[in-house]
């Protein structure tokens, strides 16, 4: 039997996630799915201590556990604060109680067109406010409380790994792509930028045969008319969308920059984007498409 007495004290391995109807507990099961965890919905309370003690044997290898249990358990209410008392002589268990607030909810239940369970035939509302009550004593065990309103389930997924499983938020990372056009977008770009509104290294006799690698083709890229301001706005707009695209869960953001032929231009405003979200500590990858076609 594994010791449960030499865990600490904030041990993430036995979960127990509950809290109000339309609150998220499934979207919470599904990212706790995602992190490695092996989730059960909806178990009876009585049957969470043998569930405890089958994950407490050796030749069992689930290493993490994670229960989503809730008033739909019809003896939820009455054996549920016992059972958890239990169990916490064995393991400590983590309870998450999961709510957001009643017009949260209320939205929430319109947009799926379902009834609320604990008053199927009467205003939702009514609904909501009946099961806060019957629930706030489990609340009162809680370890911790979560509020999801207003989060999208990229956004609660961020919270339940920074705040309850103590996890940094990985860092988006962007891949940089120049390319010409002449050859096609590249099709899985988020972001496409433009840099035909610039001069054009490929119309001057000594630097034609030359790619925006170079020393002196970036010299001229970059002294040119307009390039400068141009950068300045590039700049802007990328630092303004990639926190925003980090937010919505988007783990790579794929930004290409294109000229005519992907020799000149775009290479060396890619390098110099590129030069930029690194020095912003970004995690930034660069590629030359068409650099030598």
């Amino acid at each position: 039997m594994r010791d449960s007495m030499t865990r600490p004290a904030k041990d993430n391995r036995f979960l127990i996630v509950t809290g109000l109807s339309g609150s998220g507990k499934t979207v919470v099961s599904r990212a706790l799915e995602d992190f490695g965890y092996y989730c059960m919905d909806n178990l009876p309370a009585k049957l969470i201590p043998d569930f405890v003690d089958l994950w407490l044997r050796e030749e069992v290898e689930i290493d993490r556990a994670a229960l989503v249990i809730d008033i739909r358990e019809p003896r939820f209410l009455a054996d549920f604060p016992e059972v958890f008392r239990e169990i916490r002589r064995k393991v400590p268990a983590r309870l998450i109680f999961l709510e957001a607030a009643d017009e949260s909810l209320a939205k929430r239940f319109n947009e799926t067109r379902r009834p609320h369970p604990m008053a199927p035939r009467k205003p939702i509302l009514e609904g909501v406010r009946i099961e806060r009550k019957k629930l706030l004593a489990i609340r009162r065990m809680a370890d911790e409380v979560v509020d999801t309103s207003g989060l999208n389930i990229y956004q609660l997924k961020d919270i339940i790994a920074e705040r309850i499983l103590r996890r940094k938020r990985p860092r988006t990372q962007v891949v940089l792509t120049s390319f010409g056009y002449k050859h096609g977008l590249p099709l899985e770009s988020d972001l496409v930028f433009d840099t035909r509104l610039l001069p054009n290294p490929f119309y001057v006799e000594r630097l034609r045969t030359r790619t925006g690698k170079t020393p002196s083709v970036r010299k001229f890229v970059l002294s040119s008319p307009g390039t400068r301001p141009f950068l300045k706005e590039l700049f802007r707009f990328v630092d303004f969308a990639l926190p925003r695209f980090a937010r919505e869960g988007k783990t790579t953001v794929a930004v290409a920059v294109g000229c005519t032929g992907g020799k000149h231009r775009s290479v060396v405003v890619a390098e110099e984007l590129r030069a930029h979200l690194k020095a912003a500590g970004a995690d930034v990858r660069i590629f030359h498409r068409d650099l030598y076609k």
